[in-house]
């Protein structure tokens, strides 16, 4: 456990450390030309100015004129020693006349900015753009809302893969359970699954484009060079080595000294999924990436371990199994439940403090007023856990069977059921609410 842990730790460091650290969101800080500029002659080529690197995006930048026709050679590369600074050469002998530049950069967090401006050659009138040199970030209505429902389907699999904490840790006869073990195997192709269906919507999604381009090759590959790509190609590999692992894992008879490295790896591979969240999300925005960064990672690793927990411990107080005490299991889980909830408060207080540009956006901007839904979601959750842990305490004991017969659920058993189950769908809604939060930015 201590080298996973040290090997947790080193990825950490290369992945968030080697990155560079993004603004709120990309937005362009100077053109040349700039909008609305009139030259006597045509410039060998246009820039633009990004308040962050974004590395060099094929097809960002495009010039055409009045009739559409594209007046840049390509292809975007950085004209210079500033890596904020991308630029596009102008086919030469232009004639006179208005162009338009168009842009789409994917920032860190892998939003799309786009906008257009525009400048005249000679002395004919210029064409105002139609989005000025500022952040624009227009998306198919379709595609949005396919991405988010991607997005919350990713998060309820990484929820599902985070019961097995309670499987180790809680029920080991879960190994044994086919329910169980089914939880967690649709965990993994949900995150698999999703992942695909990420990739191949953020061409889409970057260029405003609809769900026919989904399978554009021009847009995949563009989003293979990007590192949002090559997160999700990484998120893939590691959830694909955790579904080869689970059925060794989950051996009833698998040796100890097995069982230790296959947990070991197991942690390592799920640590991997998690970072590809959290280092294509709104903390790598900040200035400080690393504190951002580390707390979601936190916030969301407790968060899968504490409903996916629920998931599990909802399965088995459904039909508990005839000789099997639940009362330990029932125990061990509230123990690890409270330090979860815990790391959840402290980690998304930090986040909260880190991501939001000011207090009073709480209630002023739509990513505050989800914010403040995703507490009072969060409230509500606390108030049911804290009753299903009143539960726990009362003497959980099932009642002594007749003879020949399954033992008995007692009134406070029942009671726990109950409020898991209310918890278990609750967590479906505030991981919803985690899903809308992603695709809005924090200033918006």
């Amino acid at each position: 456990m201590k080298r996973a842990l040290a090997l947790l730790a080193f990825l950490t460091g290369w992945l968030v450390l080697g990155a560079v650290p993004a603004s709120a969101h990309v937005e362009i800080v100077s053109s040349a030309p700039g909008d609305g500029a009139r030259l006597s002659a045509a410039p060998p080529l246009v820039s633009v100015t990004l308040s962050e690197n974004v590395g060099i995006q094929p097809g960002s930048i495009k010039v055409v004129d009045l009739a559409g026709t594209r007046a840049d050679t390509g292809p975007v590369f950085q004209p210079g020693d500033v890596a904020e600074q991308l630029a596009v050469r102008l086919k030469p002998g232009l004639p006179d006349g208005s162009y338009l530049v168009e842009y789409a950069f994917v920032s860190a967090d892998s939003h799309p900015v786009r906008g257009t401006f525009a400048f005249v050659v000679g002395t004919g009138p210029l064409v105002t753009s139609a989005g000025a040199v500022s952040a624009a970030t227009g998306t198919d209505a379709a595609v949005d809302a396919v991405s988010t429902g991607v997005r919350w389907l990713a998060y309820l699999g990484v929820v599902l893969l985070g019961g097995l904490a309670f499987v180790v840790l809680c029920r080991p006869a879960a190994r044994a359970d086919p329910r169980a073990r089914r939880l967690l195997r649709w965990g993994a192709g949900l995150v698999a699954a999703t992942t695909v269906a990420a990739f191949v919507l953020q061409g889409p999604y970057a260029t405003g484009r609809n769900l026919e381009a989904v399978f554009d090759t021009r847009l995949l590959a563009d989003t293979l060079r990007v590192a949002y790509g090559k997160l999700l190609l990484l998120r893939l590999a590691a959830v694909a080595v955790l579904a080869l692992l689970l059925p060794r894992l989950l051996r009833p008879d698998l040796p100890e000294r097995l069982r230790s490295r296959y947990e070991n790896l197991a942690v390592v591979t799920g640590f991997l999924v998690l970072l590809t969240f959290s280092a294509t999300g709104h903390p790598v925005t900040d200035p400080i990436m690393f504190v951002s960064v580390s707390a979601d990672l936190v916030h969301f690793g407790a968060i899968a371990v504490w409903a996916g927990g629920l998931a599990q411990l909802a399965l088995c107080l459904h039909r508990p199994a005839a000789d099997e005490d639940l009362v330990p299991v029932a125990m061990r889980f509230s123990r690890i439940a409270g330090g979860a909830v815990t790391a959840v408060a402290l980690s998304g207080a930090v986040l909260a403090l880190r991501i939001m540009p000011s207090l009073s956006s709480l209630w002023t901007t739509r990513f505050g007023l989800l914010v403040l839904l995703k507490i009072a979601g969060f409230a509500v959750l606390l108030a049911v856990a804290s009753r299903s842990r009143r539960a726990v305490r009362r003497s959980l004991t099932p009642a002594a069977p007749p003879e020949g017969a399954t033992k008995t659920v007692t009134a406070d058993l029942r009671r726990l059921r109950q409020a898991v189950v209310v918890e278990v769908l609750l967590s479906v809604v505030v991981l919803a609410l985690a899903a809308l939060l992603t695709v809005t930015p924090p200033s918006g």
